[in-house]
């Protein structure tokens, strides 16, 4: 058997932390994780004991790493939106092939920095693009690569964000503000996108959007309504967006979390991961407690710095005449990804978590097909991603996808940016024409 991969991960949060390293502890085999990078000593700390780094292999920054010289064989790049370009390439220059968290750039320079780097080096640069990696995601695109519904004339993909999960990244947390992480339609979509790209299988010819930020806003409320949800509001026991719902007495927006953790053994006055591990360290009741009064997840979402949009369509025209439309949103009940997918033989249905999917061809039974559900994040493509990379790097097999696969999701959402700003309809050819005049200059 072979030897496991070794990685070093840079940017120890909840995805590089926790949804990435976490595959080398349930699969000791394949990967180890042998150093780590990241500014915060708690995080840093935790993936030390967890993986049994050596103290010589912790680093405060990504430059210390690399300064250190090649120590794996891979680098999984899971800073924050606006620090992935520069740790990529440099990882890749010191002989890395990289995992990249998306979205790949938080512009399309950056974008087209990293291709660049990828090929110039001749360095793996896989884009985290993990639905193409998760069970439910492959059997939809083998039923469309098959031609199972015929030609495509009309998608429907809509990402239905949960209210509380807007709440929580997009209005008090680390994407609120594209001038700090990116405009939602990168940060949130860039996964749709790329599942576009892979399914439709032909050029966008032309796009158009439209969105806003049209609720959470302090317009949206008077003055009676305090900073925080902690200072005494008024209807805070009835907001469905209050801290204290949400992180401290969770049960109001999580109903029989409390019931599934007790079942599995865990404490429910320290409920473990994601929301809870990204509002604080201590996820104590006392240290939630303090984290909505004094940090950036207690404050009403009416009162925060949040500049991205609620709601955004996005119109696209294909190089064949059929017409896509994308629809996120952060106003739904639920968290969950639906679409419909119209062709010259029938209609296919799907929505994810349960993952099922629903074909329905002219003149014969409905066809339904349900995917088992996974334990690890993305309906499995979090784990999906991993086993590939390591797969990739033991020489088994060519990546599933590309960056430079990758860019072209990328220069859709750019595109869907600017045409939302700026109300015009862009032709995807110029765009592309575009990104290659800056890959000219940047030579």
């Amino acid at each position: 058997m072979a030897n496991p991969v070794e990685l070093v991960v840079v940017g120890a949060g909840a995805r590089g932390g926790t949804a990435y390293a976490s595959y080398a502890l349930r699969h000791p085999e394949e990967a180890r994780i042998v150093g780590v990078a990241d500014p915060d000593p708690l995080r840093r700390e935790r993936l030390a004991e967890l993986h049994d780094i050596d103290d010589s292999r912790c680093f405060v920054s990504w430059e210390e790493m690399m300064a250190a010289g090649q120590l794996a064989d891979g680098a999984i790049v899971a800073t924050q939106d606006q620090m992935h370009v520069e740790p990529a390439i440099a990882a890749m220059e010191a002989g890395y092939a990289v995992l990249l968290e998306k979205p790949m750039a938080h512009t399309l320079e950056g974008s087209v920095q990293l291709v660049q780097a990828a090929e110039r080096t001749g360095r793996v640069l896989q884009i985290c693009h993990v639905l193409r990696y998760a069970p439910f995601w492959r059997t939809l695109h083998a039923v469309l690569e098959a031609g199972t519904i015929g030609d495509l004339v009309t998608v429907e993909h809509r990402e239905n964000v949960a209210y509380w999960h807007m709440a929580h990244s997009f209005v008090r947390g680390n994407w609120r503000n594209k001038g700090l992480s990116s405009p939602m339609i990168l940060a949130k979509c860039c996964h749709d996108l790329d599942v576009l790209v892979w399914n439709l299988d032909q050029p966008v010819k032309r796009l158009a959007s439209v969105g806003s930020l049209m609720h959470y806003r302090s317009e949206s409320v008077g003055p009676e309504i305090p900073l925080r949800c902690t200072d005494g509001c008024p209807v805070e026991a009835a907001c469905p967006f209050s801290a204290i719902g949400i992180y401290l007495d969770y049960e109001r927006t999580f109903p029989g979390t409390r019931q599934r953790l007790v079942a599995a053994g865990k404490d429910p006055e320290a409920p473990e991961g994601w929301p809870f591990s990204i509002l604080a360290n201590d996820v104590s009741r006392a240290g939630r407690r303090q984290a909505i009064e004094t940090g950036p997840y207690g404050r009403c979402v009416y009162r925060c710095d949040n500049d991205v949009v609620d709601h955004q369509s996005v119109l696209m025209e294909l190089e064949s005449g059929a017409s896509v439309t994308l629809v996120m949103h952060g106003h739904s009940y639920e968290e969950r990804r639906t679409m419909r997918y119209d062709g010259t033989k029938g209609t296919l249905r799907a929505r994810v978590d349960p993952d099922e999917i629903e074909i329905s061809l002219y003149g014969a039974q409905t066809e339904r097909i349900t995917i088992p559900p996974s334990p690890t994040g993305h309906g499995g493509g979090d784990e999906g991603i991993l086993h590939d990379f390591v797969r990739v790097l033991r020489g088994e097999l060519e990546p599933l996808t590309t960056a430079r696969v990758s860019l072209e999701s990328h220069l859709l959402a750019f595109a869907a940016e600017d045409a939302r700003l700026s109300g015009e309809m862009i032709q995807m050819a110029s765009y592309r024409a575009r990104a290659e005049e800056l890959a000219r200059q940047l030579r």
